[in-house]
């Protein structure tokens, strides 16, 4: 089966002190992945080194067959990834659908219209709120709105921070159900938790790390 990512012996060290320890992992073409890990484990440095947000050494960084680490963190957008952060990073003065729009915007999307029209048939809420500004939105709608951004620019692999974290149990669901129509779809994606009780539903094989280390189930 292809590998919508691979990473290999990933290792990313911050003012000198290790933060992830030869990490290795793959995604495959079309599945779900979980990677689970207490506050701390290295889940996000992990998800944003894969992004190039952050200075890491590894063997070997694929996306779809691509040298990830031959590319400027904005390219990836053009790779069809897409980068849900956990503390969501929209731009509160913003309506909505701008927040959604910024990454079209900013790699120059030619479908950027059909994708959103995609997005908001996935999450017709969004499309019900999308004149209004982030700030006057609830934290579990901001992280709705946070996976629709990602999902401009993510129709191959979709990279999802603590998507549950936080967020009213009803909105937690209405997340989940999004999510778990977007396996069906055939979109490859890395979703983060804490503990897993979330997620278990949707992934096909989960990661767990732990002080850094990554190890199988």
């Amino acid at each position: 089966m292809n590998a919508a990512l691979q990473v290999s012996r990933l290792n990313v060290a911050i003012e000198r002190i290790p933060i992830l320890r030869d990490v290795s992992l793959e995604v495959p073409a079309g599945q779900m992945v979980g990677l689970i890990g207490r506050n701390g484990a290295g889940k996000t440095t992990l998800m944003r080194s894969i992004m190039g947000l952050l200075a890491f050494k590894a063997e070997r960084m694929l996306a779809d067959g691509a040298d990830l680490q031959r590319m400027a963190p904005h390219a990836l957008a053009g790779r069809g990834i897409g980068y849900m952060p956990e503390d969501r990073r929209l731009i509160p003065s913003l309506t909505v659908e701008d927040n959604v729009m910024l990454p079209a915007w900013a790699n120059g999307i030619r479908d950027a219209a059909t994708r959103l029209a995609w997005i908001y048939e996935q999450m017709p809420e969004v499309r019900e709120f999308s004149a209004r500004r982030a700030m006057q939105l609830s934290g579990g709608q901001q992280k709705l709105v946070a996976l629709a951004r990602a999902l401009m620019p993510g129709h191959k692999l979709l990279l999802l921070d603590e998507p549950f974290e936080g967020v009213a149990p009803v909105l937690r669901r209405r997340l989940t159900e999004v999510i778990g129509g977007l396996r069906k779809q055939g979109l490859s994606v890395i979703l983060s938790e804490s503990d897993g009780a979330h997620s278990a539903d949707l992934v096909d094989l989960s990661y767990r790390i732990e002080r850094g280390v990554v190890t199988v189930g």
